[in-house]
Formats: structure tokens, sequence, C-alpha cells
């Protein structure tokens, strides 16, 4: 399977997590990676090389920091550009039709905060909800996210265990041997690779 990870971090110079969890991507077959800011300075996205890119790609990830509980502006705007009625949804649009979606977030608080009793009063899949509504009105599969937790006062080894389990999650993913009834149970990613481990 082909992979396309779209990034976007509007403070990437800032950036002490992404910037390690990034390094080297570029260089995995089956992958390409797509820096949003730095392709579009100017938010002049081009929609239609934005629409062929996807529709060259099996699975469709959405890498970024959580910003005020979503995106960063640039991939609301390419959502709001790219995925057209007619191409992407509607009853004749099928371009991303079973193709795999999710998102691979960094965020600043702990796991624990990301609950319903906790600090932020909603689970992070709650947050997530109209990002997996728009994959599935485009007919994509969503899958639970792949998140990296606490990142205020994570430690560089911390950091490259993540970075770790990233790439083996992107490596399954293009070897085909992600088991999407198995992952569909789970509220994130990481827990397949422990339950792969066990």
């Amino acid at each position: 399977m082909k992979v396309l990870i779209l990034f976007a971090h509007p403070a990437f110079h800032k950036s002490k997590v992404n910037k390690i969890l990034v390094d080297g991507l570029s260089e995995l077959e089956g992958v390409t990676f797509h820096d949003l800011y730095e392709h579009y300075p100017e938010f002049d996205i081009d929609v239609k090389e934005e629409q062929k890119l996807l529709s060259e790609h099996d699975c469709i990830i959405f890498q970024h920091p959580i910003f005020w509980y979503s995106t960063p502006a640039i991939l609301k705007e390419w959502q709001d550009l790219v995925l057209e009625h007619g191409w992407a949804f509607g009853s004749e649009g099928n371009a991303l039709k079973d193709k795999l979606f999710f998102c691979a977030l960094t965020a600043g608080g702990p796991e624990q905060a990301y609950q319903v009793e906790g600090y932020h009063n909603h689970t992070l899949n709650q947050l997530l909800a109209p990002l997996k509504q728009t994959a599935q009105l485009c007919k994509m599969i969503p899958l639970p996210p792949f998140a990296v937790h606490g990142t205020h006062a994570m430690e560089t080894d911390e950091i490259l265990d993540h970075k770790n389990d990233y790439f083996t999650l992107l490596k399954m993913i293009i070897d085909d041997k992600l088991d999407l009834d198995k992952v569909s149970e789970l509220d994130y990613l990481n827990q397949y690779l422990i339950k792969e481990e066990l």
C-alpha cells in the first residue's frame, strides 16, 4: 500500500517531538511526506495537484499537533478546497472510496487529561469526531488515531520510542498487515502494536 502523510505544523521551528517523528519519513519506501505549510506558505492550495496525490495513495494520514482541540488552520483550508462534492463525496464522488484514513497526533497534555472526567472533558476520539465523519462521508475507512501524549515533558529517548512505533505502524500498513477488525476495537492505533507484541 502507498501512504500519503499530510503534515501540518505552523510552528515547526519550535517543535521538539514532531521534528523527531518526521525525520526519515520521506526516505521510507511507500511513503509520501507532504508538508503543507512548507508547500503552501501563502495557503494557495493547488486543488488538482492535491487530488492527484490522494488518488495515487491507499492510506491518508493527517499528521499534526492538536491545536485548540482541532487541526492547524491549513488542514481545515485543505479540506474545504480539496474534498470537492462530486469528487470526494456525493453520489458520484468516489475518488477516496475504501482508502484508509487516520490522524497521527501530538498533544501536550497526558492521556488521562483527554477523558470525559479529565482536564479537557472529552476523549481524543470525541474531539476527532468531525474528521472521522469527514472520512466516512468520503467513503474512506477511518481508523483510530496514533497519538503521542505528554509532549511538553517528554525526553528524547521517549520520543524516539514513539518514533519507532510510528515507523513500525507505517511499515505494517505498507505491507498490508494491519488487521482492520482488530483495529476497529481500539481507541488508539498505538494499542495495536502492543497487542501484536503479546
